[in-house]
């Protein structure tokens, strides 16, 4: 018998998948992709080798990505191999409380979202433990809310947050209400690669009575306790533009807004309801370039005074605000879309001058947002802690004792208070708002803020590059690239001695963190934080300039950090040996 060859194999194993595929949409889309593989289709073969390069990942993030049959995408099939990973984790993990205390399992309105929940609740059903649906599609926060308001073992959201129309997710959290991290992840991942075949895993019909469906309670609960996170609920004169970008945000933050006091918001109508395609934007992340080109249009036309902005799950913030020093505010051209970091200093420092935190109250952000709320706590007395990047790891920064008062990371992630242990774009934008609203009583604006943070502290400017490495190989190369840096880290930067090199796999000099694949270089002034992505083979480096403001000349300061910056890009774009 003649070996097979590598597209004979390859079709063997796509053969199979769709003899196990539950979905008969992927099933015969999978179907009609092999067929043309095996008529010569060269674009075909190279989807259907992509489609089984490998598995998606189940990590601290869960799983994400392009919707599609076949192992490296997100599927019906899929999704029934991660709940039946969660089931085996509950059982092993809390065997005597886990399965009566449940999962509680919410969806977006992303497409898939609703078949991938009740599959999961399905299955989590079978396997003997209760599975609590939310009356969704709802916003990320309220699922993770839910977690810690009913004491459930576990928590599953089945969103892709502010990826692309192409894709899903999967995000699982423990039964603190915060995101899973090492040894949960591989406890489920293990589950997973126990399931041999799709078909093999039990599911139950969804009306059994291990399915519960929650109704409105839940949501009102979350309503509640987001709206009461103001420190100055009194203030309320404030004008506000709100966009969900096509999301499933606006319903909730319309009512978490009036329930905190305020005034309905202007709306972007074409944005307000859920719409899986994202229409009229081409990537519905507040962060992305052009993304609230039309939420700014409304704002400006509607005479708000600030736009407070939503990613497609609601667990992020974007905000933008009139700059008389680019125009009239009529004018969207007279509108500064704020930096993530800008937006965090502005919500700790309201925080902080109206009633402050806690005893005991930690404030924390990642090692690649800006280092201007480490002073502003230390000036404040409060405690700070500096963690790597994600959410996972700012809710655990509080030690025995202590408590979460305050985390950010500059990609708009933001956690005010204790109303749920993850970032939160719904209760953030009520601080905003509120802080905006105080702020104009006394003829002042954020921007002023800003201004009088940079006066006392320096002007702290962040700012990213990033490199992705072409190629099958990138990941390798990539690696490769890393170990260069280590051996052989530049000295100087733009002029500047690198003062200090941190090395978090190792340990670095005397660091707190977790072992894991960043380099810090220390410089005066400044700091560059290096990581290769996690996900696919790009470098990712982000800078920070401080710089002291002198004689008052805001302007000069500023325009001198500018510079500084984009010498420091360059600097280290030019280190970087990425062949």
């Amino acid at each position: 018998m003649p070996e097979a060859t590598f597209d004979d194999e390859l079709v063997g194993r796509a053969r199979d998948w769709i003899a196990d595929d539950p979905d008969p949409e992927t099933r015969a889309e999978l179907d009609s992709i092999v067929e043309a593989a095996l008529a010569g289709d060269a674009e075909a073969s190279a989807d259907l080798a992509d489609r089984f390069a490998g598995t998606l990942t189940f990590g601290t993030a869960g799983l994400r990505g392009e919707l599609g049959p076949g192992p490296n995408r997100m599927n019906l099939a899929v999704v029934i191999r991660a709940a039946a990973g969660i089931a085996r984790w509950i059982r092993e993990s809390d065997p005597e409380d886990g399965p009566s205390r449940g999962v509680a399992v919410c969806f977006d309105a992303r497409r898939g979202s609703r078949a991938f929940a009740e599959a999961t609740a399905e299955v989590l059903a079978a396997a003997g433990i209760r599975a609590l649906v939310l009356p969704g599609p709802l916003p990320t926060p309220v699922l993770a809310f839910v977690v810690r308001h009913l004491g459930t073992a576990a928590g599953v959201m089945v969103t892709a947050s502010h990826n692309p129309a192409r894709d899903n997710g999967y995000k699982v959290y423990d039964g603190s209400g915060r995101q899973i991290v090492a040894p949960t992840d591989a406890a489920i991942a293990a589950g997973i690669a126990a399931v041999e075949r799709v078909s093999d895993v039990e599911r139950t019909g969804p009306d059994d009575p291990d399915i519960v469906r929650l109704d409105s309670a839940v949501v009102d609960a979350y309503v509640r306790r987001a709206a009461a996170v103001g420190r100055a609920p009194e203030t309320r004169s404030v004008r506000l533009a709100t966009t969900a970008l096509h999301g499933v945000g606006a319903a909730t933050l319309r009512r978490v807004l009036a329930a905190a006091g305020f005034d309905p918001p202007v709306e972007v109508p074409e944005q307000a309801d859920p719409d899986p395609d994202f229409p009229t934007v081409a990537f519905p992340n507040p962060e992305e370039p052009g993304a609230l080109d039309r939420a700014v249009a409304v704002a400006a036309t509607s005479g708000a005074d600030v736009l407070l902005a939503n990613d497609p799950d609601a667990d992020r913030l974007g905000v933008a605000v009139p700059d008389p020093t680019l125009g009239d505010r009529s004018d969207p051209a007279g509108w500064r879309i704020l930096r993530g970091d800008e937006i965090g200093v502005i919500l700790a420092d309201h925080l902080l001058r109206h009633g402050g935190f806690p005893s005991g109250a930690v404030l924390a952000t990642t090692i690649v947002s800006s280092t201007l709320l480490s002073r502003m706590a230390a000036s404040a007395g409060f405690p700070f802690r500096e963690t790597l990047t994600g959410f996972k790891w700012i809710t655990r920064a509080p030690r025995e004792g202590e408590t979460l008062g305050f985390g950010y990371e500059e990609a708009l992630g933001y956690c005010v208070g204790d109303v749920v242990a993850d970032k939160d774009g719904m209760s953030a934008a009520v601080v905003f708002a509120e802080a905006v609203a105080v702020l104009a009583a006394q003829g002042r604006t954020v921007l002023d803020v800003l201004d009088d943070l940079a006066r006392e502290h320096g002007v702290h400017l962040t700012g990213q590059w990033s490199a992705r490495v072409e190629g099958s190989d990138g990941m390798t190369r990539l690696s490769a690239a890393m170990d260069r840096l280590r051996a052989s880290p530049p000295s100087h930067l733009a002029g500047r001695p690198v003062a200090r090199i941190e090395d978090l796999l190792t340990g670095g000099a005397g660091s707190e963190l977790p072992p894991s694949d960043v380099l810090v270089l220390h410089l005066d002034g400044g700091r560059v934080v290096v990581r290769p992505s996690g996900t696919e083979p790009k470098l990712k480096c982000y800078v920070e300039v401080v710089q002291q403001v002198v004689d008052a000349d805001m302007p000069a300061a500023r325009s001198a950090a500018e510079t500084a910056m984009a010498e420091l890009i360059a600097a280290i774009a030019a280190a970087i040996p990425l062949s």
